[in-house]
């Protein structure tokens, strides 16, 4: 019996080191993403020609919903090129139901539009009004209407513009592995309304269990539910896991807008675990959070107003009959050691590479 005791000692022995160079590797690879990826963006890599600006267009934004601060912060960059080349903008709020964006689209296309621009929902969802934009002639582009980047023809979108949604999963989830010594217990939050927050969940479970880490559950909630559902959901999955749970990705930085209360009504300081990290899209609440080290540590944010100059840039290169850009915008790993920089101070990823400027040397303005 000794023996066998020391034999199985000496195998679980063997088995311990054989894994550590593989450990140590997963490591320093994924360390070295989140190190790309934080670092600071100076460098304008978009486009550097294109079509004059187009004068007197009339266009509309249709908003998956306003309360989504990445939502929002689009909004806010497309106003801002718009006005730069003398556009008039109309917003139309979907109010975060299939029934308010059916209805937003009914709107626009009342108004008569020179172009629309599809704010975060999935193209397919709003198929039949897209069909009847697209028999009109009305050039459209997207922001988040599609897992990858670029034209999406078979529902008239010329351009869809996202940072690299698969990059972006990737990194959140090797900042998670990196940050729990590469043992992390996750829990994943996506929303199965849209095609890319499943892409963005299933590219995150993927990268922990590559890695060697566990998923303890892949949790499936509406975006535009979480003031109601996250409270008692967060309280339920504490209970459930207490400390297996060590970190949170979630596809978006709004389900943390609503779990700080749930944490700390059970003992949980904003800086324990589970630690939270969103994977997009920057908002100002996810800013101040991190800054202040209150129930999330990381979001790795898209540049909300440069994509709202994009999608302007794409709209006017549609009028032109031009092809699209072909430019991915950059991504940015956003923790407390780095706010302040790439636009911290404004509570939002602004990258400092002088895009405006860019936008507007192309369009003559």
């Amino acid at each position: 019996m000794k023996r066998r005791t020391l034999l199985q000692a000496t195998v679980a022995t063997v088995a311990v080191m054989l894994s550590m160079p593989a450990l140590a590797d997963s490591m320093a690879d994924a360390k070295a993403v989140v190190e790309k990826y934080a670092s600071k963006v100076s460098a304008w890599d978009g486009p550097t020609s294109g079509p004059k600006g187009a004068t007197g267009k009339n266009i509309v934004i249709l908003a998956a919903d306003m309360k989504n601060g990445g939502i929002l912060g689009v909004v806010n960059g497309v106003q801002e090129a718009a006005g730069a080349l003398g556009w008039t903008v109309k917003a139309l709020d979907g109010a975060g139901s299939i029934g308010g964006r059916t209805a937003a689209f009914g709107q626009a296309m009342a108004l008569k539009p020179d172009g629309i621009i599809i704010n975060g929902f999935d193209a397919v969802e709003q198929k039949p009004a897209m069909e009847a934009a697209k028999a009109a002639g009305i050039p459209m582009v997207s922001w988040h209407a599609a897992s990858a980047v670029g034209p999406v023809p078979e529902v008239g979108v010329f351009a869809n513009v996202t940072t690299d949604a698969m990059e972006v999963s990737k990194s959140a989830a090797d900042w998670a592995f990196a940050d729990a010594g590469g043992k992390p217990g996750v829990i994943i939050f996506t929303d199965s309304t849209y095609a890319i927050a499943i892409a963005k969940a299933d590219r995150m479970k993927k990268e922990i269990e590559d890695l060697g880490g566990t998923v303890l559950e892949y949790v499936d909630t509406p975006i535009a539910e979480t003031s109601q559902r996250m409270p008692q959901l967060t309280t339920s999955l504490l209970q459930k896991y207490g400390a297996k749970w060590t970190h949170s990705l979630a596809i978006n930085d709004l389900y943390y807008d609503f779990m700080g209360p749930s944490l700390a009504s059970a003992g949980i300081a904003g800086d324990g675990k589970p630690v939270n990290v969103a994977a997009g899209d920057g908002s100002e609440s996810a800013y101040q959070r991190i800054r202040a080290k209150q129930f999330q540590a990381v979001t790795v944010a898209e540049p909300l107003n440069l994509q709202g100059w994009q999608l302007v840039d794409e709209l006017n290169r549609a009028f032109a009959k031009a092809p699209w850009s072909g430019y991915v915008s950059p991504l940015h790993v956003v923790t407390s050691q780095n706010v302040e920089f790439d636009g911290g101070p404004k509570n939002s990823f602004d990258p400092d590479n002088g895009y405006r400027d860019q936008y507007k040397k192309i369009w003559g303005k």
